[in-house]
């Protein structure tokens, strides 16, 4: 139904329902953007779709430095942990904005990666590293005693130190242009027990938030809800252009579902506490559900907060951490590729070249460094779930995600934004655990599409990769101490490599993968190379979209630049 109007005559409702069903996409061939990825949108609609990114990336960013919490003995400082997740906002705003101008140049948000989660609690669970007496480290904390901040500031320095150097190693394989040459040797059983034990290795974490009240964890059905029954149900929604009110369809409820679904868990939880349902004494079950808890967070958190390096103290280096956190470096790298791609097809631009590729993982380290300086207690990587609503909004611009970056560096600034998340009661966080870390573990089981299932070859691979990297860490565990070589840094590096469960079952993987007799169709590796596209692309097709800001006349007078690798100019034979 559309109603036209004069141009001196008022505007009328012009009601335009243009659903956009799959099969009309897969007709198309591609993907019908309202903006591609050099187009400029208007600033107001920069600020409206990239406060949606913000919000898409929302739940995994602040789950970093809740997870992180209690194993860096920070559990009962609320001031502090509002300090963590404010800074590791301002660090993704830094990265996206990095990644957006000098990386891959693509619409592609940079946070926190729970990949680097796996090998933090494995280096914070070794015995120098324990938790002292919870009474005394809350006093402490709570009068700001500075050997109280000690306490947990000492363990973010080796935290912070892990990610420096081992993620020299992600810059090193994306500037000598090493990332394809890595590839051709790691394939699906290596990466599927990698990613999986991410998301298996977490289950204690999210039970022990979802276990203070399973009732309210219980609202994570309504992430199911919004996500899965009503992904399809668009929301009729009025704007106004060019004169005339217009209804459009929008899904809401498919790109909001976690929010949602948190939101709700969290304003039941409000409701709970105001109308004094949730017991009020602190040994009862169900007190973690109150909302009233960590009031004092918001109270007692400055109003202006700017992260800055070294606001922790200088980082500390140890063989163990770095050994270990470079599990997660690799986890990270190998995931990235392939949302590279994905961006690409859902931005409108072509398959990113060799020297893209190369460069975003360089900057991807870049952004683990700047994390580390920074001290947020984990790395950055690239986002799936934003990549997916390039899809849905028909929005390919990256000047939309750099103004996402520019929005998540200013309210990263604001203290008591920060610390107003930390009201949010712990049942509700272990429900939306329960849906991410799930997810995490079938992003992992989902490379084996190209794997041959029926030989027993490749399940015997899978099925001893992944078990052992959930039995090796949980002995190890139940026996501390075990280790004794007589050489204190060896003796901490075998535990911490063998307490970080990705490692094993990435390791085992790897290794029976690569030494197991096999046909590359068998192994899975041409179709997951296809699927992320390690193949050499049209020499016709247009890149300039991927070319390196202000650098075109440098790069045309010096020839000897064609050697390098992340450098528009690279070429694989001059």
């Amino acid at each position: 139904l559309r109603a036209n109007v004069d141009s001196d005559a008022e505007p009328q409702l012009s009601v335009v329902l243009q659903p956009h069903t799959e099969r009309e996409e897969e007709a198309e061939g591609g993907v019908d953007l309202v903006y591609a990825l050099n187009d400029r949108p208007p600033w107001y609609l920069c600020i409206l779709l990239g406060f949606q990114h913000y919000i898409l990336a929302f739940g995994g960013i602040i789950a970093v430095p809740l997870i992180l919490a209690e194993p860096l003995c920070i559990k009962d400082n609320n001031v502090a942990k509002s300090q963590l997740i404010s800074t590791i906002f301002f660090v993704s705003g830094l990265s996206t904005l990095l990644q957006t101008c000098v990386g891959t140049r693509l619409p592609i948000l940079q946070g926190g990666t729970f990949s680097f989660i796996t090998p933090t609690l494995a280096i914070l669970a070794l015995p120098k590293w324990q938790c002292p007496a919870p009474k005394s480290v809350a006093l402490a904390n709570g009068t700001g005693d500075y050997h109280g901040d000690e306490v947990w500031m000492s363990r973010m320095r080796e935290i912070q130190g892990a990610i420096l150097v081992s993620s020299l190693l992600q810059i090193f394989l994306g500037f000598s242009g090493l990332v394809g040459f890595v590839l051709k040797y790691i394939g699906p059983l290596a990466i599927a027990p990698t990613i999986n034990l991410i998301g298996l290795s977490l289950f204690i974490e999210a039970g022990k938030k979802s276990g203070g009240h399973w009732g309210i964890a219980a609202t994570v059905c309504l992430i199911l809800l919004f996500s899965q029954y009503l992904s399809k149900v668009d929301v009729p929604m009025i704007t106004y252009k060019d004169k005339k009110w217009k209804v459009f369809q929008y899904p809401l409820f498919k790109l909001f579902s976690a929010l949602f679904g948190m939101c709700g868990g969290w304003l039941l939880c409000f409701l709970l506490t105001v109308f004094e349902v949730l017991p009020s004494k602190p040994e009862e079950y169900g007190y973690s559900a109150r909302t009233d808890i960590s009031l004092d967070a918001v109270s007692n958190s400055p109003w202006f907060h700017v992260p800055y390096p070294g606001q922790w103290g200088l980082p500390t280096v140890s063989v163990s951490s770095v050994l270990g956190m470079m599990a997660g470096v690799l986890a990270s790298t190998m995931e990235s590729i392939g949302d590279y791609y994905a961006c690409a097809r859902l931005s409108g631009a072509p398959p990113p070249p060799t020297h893209a590729i190369n460069r975003g993982i360089a900057v991807e380290g870049i952004g683990c460094i700047m994390a580390g300086l920074w001290g947020t207690g984990n790395g950055t990587t690239s986002y799936s779930q934003n990549i997916a609503a390039l899809g849905i909004t028909k929005v390919g611009s990256r000047l939309v995600l750099q103004a996402t970056g520019l929005l998540m560096i200013v309210l990263g600034i604001f203290g008591k934004f920060g610390a107003v998340f930390i009201t949010i009661p712990d049942p509700v966080i272990g429900g939306m655990f329960l849906v991410m870390f799930g997810m995490i573990a079938a992003v992992g089981i989902s490379n084996l599409q190209y794997v041959d299932l029926n030989s027993s070859r490749n399940l015997l691979i899978l099925g001893f990769s992944t078990f052992s990297g959930l039995v090796l860490p949980t002995w190890f565990h139940s026996n501390p101490g075990i280790i004794d070589t007589g050489v204190k840094e060896l003796d901490q590096v075998i535990v911490v490599l063998f307490t970080t469960h990705m490692f094993i079952g990435g390791f085992f993987g790897f290794i029976l993968d690569n030494t197991i007799p096999g046909t590359d169709k068998e192994r899975g590796l041409q179709g997951w190379r296809n699927s992320v596209g390690l193949v050499d692309s049209d020499e016709s097709t247009d890149l300039s979209c991927y070319d390196v800001p202000f650098c075109g006349r440098l790069l045309k007078r010096f020839t000897w630049l064609q050697l390098l690798p992340f450098l528009p100019s690279y070429k694989k034979d001059p």
